[in-house]
This record gives C-alpha cells, structure tokens and sequence, in this order.
C-alpha cells in the first residue's frame, strides 16, 4: 500500500515511527525499554514538557540527529511554543555547536515549523 503525505516532515515522521515498528519487533525488550526511558524523561516535572521540548531540540540540533530535529521541532509546535522560543533554542544550540547546528535551524527547523503550521489550517 502506498502511502501519500502532505509533506516532506509528515513523510519523514511516518519513516521514523515505521522503522521504530520494525525495530520494536525485532528488538522488543530492548525497544520497550528505551521508550519507557524515553516516556520517563519527557514527563511534567521541575521542568515542564515544553522546555523539555525546547532543551530535546537545542540537542538534536548540536548532534545533528535530522529525524530529533523535526521530532522534538513537532514537541515544541504541539508545546505550544512559539517560533520565536524555537529559534532561541535554536539559536543557543549554534552557540554550542556552531555552523552545524545553524545550518539545520535555517533550514529543516523553518520548513518543519512551516509544513506543520499548514496542517493546522
């Protein structure tokens, strides 16, 4: 069956979320238990899901993990954060991480923001 996507993000979601699938099959304590982890470090705590959000993206850019990019850029939209505290983010993992995170926050950060903002309307 072949799937069809209004844009490049939401391709690039299902591909992850796909792969975590076949992953989880293959690997299923292992996978459990990193998603447990996972599950557990994103929870409402000192720090609200929304800076966990924002600190997830500022990582994701510095290591430039592009599929965490467009993830944790999704977290931060769905957060309620606004562009402006995405680039700030963004702009303090450039500090860290110099062009290799900026290269990603002109680019893959915007058009995630943009296509995502779309699919609200």
């Amino acid at each position: 069956m072949e799937q069809h996507f209004q844009n490049s993000v939401e391709q690039s979601l299902y591909h992850y979320k796909e792969g975590l699938g076949r992953f989880l099959q293959k690997t299923p304590e292992l996978t459990q238990a990193y998603n447990a982890f996972t599950e557990a470090c994103f929870k409402e705590g000192a720090l609200t899901q929304r800076e966990k959000q924002l600190i997830a993206l500022g990582i994701s850019l510095a290591t430039q993990d592009e599929y965490c990019t467009i993830y944790h850029t999704k977290g931060c939209i769905d957060q309620g954060c606004t562009e402006e505290q995405i680039f700030e983010a963004c702009g303090v993992a450039t500090a860290f991480a110099g062009g290799a995170a900026m290269s990603q926050a002109v680019t893959l950060v915007q058009e995630c923001i943009s296509e995502l903002q779309q699919q609200k309307h």
